[in-house]
């Protein structure tokens, strides 16, 4: 990859979070890139429909050019036709909301989302970004079917991010993290509660196919909700909705091929 290209890619992930824009002073010094460089590289992309500058203070911020490639991309990939009726049937059934996340490389991306509470507190995060696999409910969904090697090395290579911008029962060690995957082995799916974000609980199972798992359900909402004692009455309706997916996953090219020899 040359520098130029890491560079712009940088840009565009450090613009993703911030939908408010960013001046180009403050884009240069957090990625460590000459300002003369950043600039270089935003008009660029400015020129390519993938950036543009705000009116009032000048600053950066994306276009939707990007959101519509991946809307495009997911529509033609056919997952969403595929999983749609699933995600709605378990919204309606829970109540709450239910996403589907994709296993991409050393990645979890949500992609699609149906919500079944139609009043009151709603939980709706952004579809599109990765998972924090050390406190999302989706994260321990599938290091829970890797070994404590592997989703130590993943874990290790994300981070587990900033305590503050997670819930108080965040997982920040090792150990607290391997008590929760070996807690979810046990049940075949995991849980947690006010560990992501405050006030806020969340469990999923992983989608399986050829042995490997290859995406990940979730349903999550507000604690007062979704109880221990709720988590443990969706579970069954949780892992056939996974059940049912697995098979009919190879349909989408968003999952990719099973490896060889696989099924």
């Amino acid at each position: 990859m040359t520098l130029g290209l890491d560079r712009g890619l940088a840009l565009l992930e450090r613009l993703c979070g911030q939908p408010e824009g960013m001046p180009l002073t403050a884009l240069a010094d957090e990625l460590d890139m000459p300002r003369s460089a950043c600039h270089r590289l935003l008009s660029e992309l400015q020129r390519r429909g993938y950036v543009r500058q705000t009116r009032s203070q000048g600053d950066y911020m994306l276009t939707a050019k990007l959101a519509s490639m991946g809307l495009g991309f997911l529509s033609s990939s056919g997952i969403v036709d595929i999983a749609e009726p699933l995600l709605e049937r378990l919204a309606q059934s829970s109540g709450e909301l239910v996403r589907l996340s994709i296993i991409d490389g050393d990645r979890l991306t949500w992609v699609a989302k149906a919500q079944g509470s139609r009043k009151g507190l709603r939980y709706d995060p952004d579809m599109g970004q990765d998972a924090r696999l050390s406190c999302t409910a989706s994260g321990h969904a599938w290091l829970l079917t890797l070994s404590d090697e592997r989703a130590l090395e993943l874990v290790t290579r994300q981070g587990f991010g900033k305590p503050k911008d997670y819930g108080p029962k965040a997982p920040a060690t090792v150990k607290a993290l391997l008590g929760f995957l070996h807690a979810a082995r046990v049940r075949g799916y995991a849980t947690i509660d006010e560990v992501f974000a405050p006030g806020m609980a969340a469990m999923a199972a992983p989608v399986m196919r050829g042995g490997e798992a290859i995406g990940v359900i979730s349903i999550a909402g507000p604690r007062m909700r979704l109880t221990p004692a709720r988590m443990q009455a969706l579970a069954p309706a949780l892992l056939a909705a996974t059940a049912e997916l697995g098979p009919i996953s190879r349909a989408s090219t968003l999952f990719g091929r099973p490896p060889l020899g696989k099924a």
